[in-house]
């Protein structure tokens, strides 16, 4: 069986709001999807997808790009930043936010990962 790779944006933001949702070990059981949009299309510009909370507070916005998905991350930016490592994953600097890309789906799990790791430090 081939593996194709996943690089439709809306495909990736539909995985990754899964994983946020399907996972509740850890930390990831604070994190929340909010406010989707079912019939969003994705656009070079990025049209907005969803929102992900953290305890009920703002900690990023989905966005949906043809090949990626742009989390705008709301508050602990660099926290999830020192956590993102891999192919397909960065952080991108974006008018005085952070902004993490994933732009696979394998990269997914490593998003989700990095989101678990930086709700489990202390808010600052």
């Amino acid at each position: 069986m081939v593996e194709r790779r996943v690089t439709d944006g809306v495909r990736i933001a539909q995985l990754l709001s899964s994983e946020l949702d399907g996972r509740e070990d850890g930390a990831l059981d604070r994190l929340a999807v909010t406010n989707a949009d079912r019939s969003v299309e994705a656009s070079p510009d990025g049209e907005r997808a969803y929102d992900v909370e953290r305890a009920g507070e703002p900690l990023a916005r989905a966005f949906v790009h043809e090949d990626r998905v742009r989390l705008e991350l709301e508050a602990a930016g660099e926290a999830i930043a020192a956590h993102t490592k891999g192919d397909d994953l960065r952080v991108a600097a974006e008018d005085g936010g952070t902004a993490l890309l994933v732009e696979s789906g394998p990269a997914v799990k490593r998003a989700v990962d990095a989101l678990g790791a930086a709700t489990e430090e202390p808010r600052g």
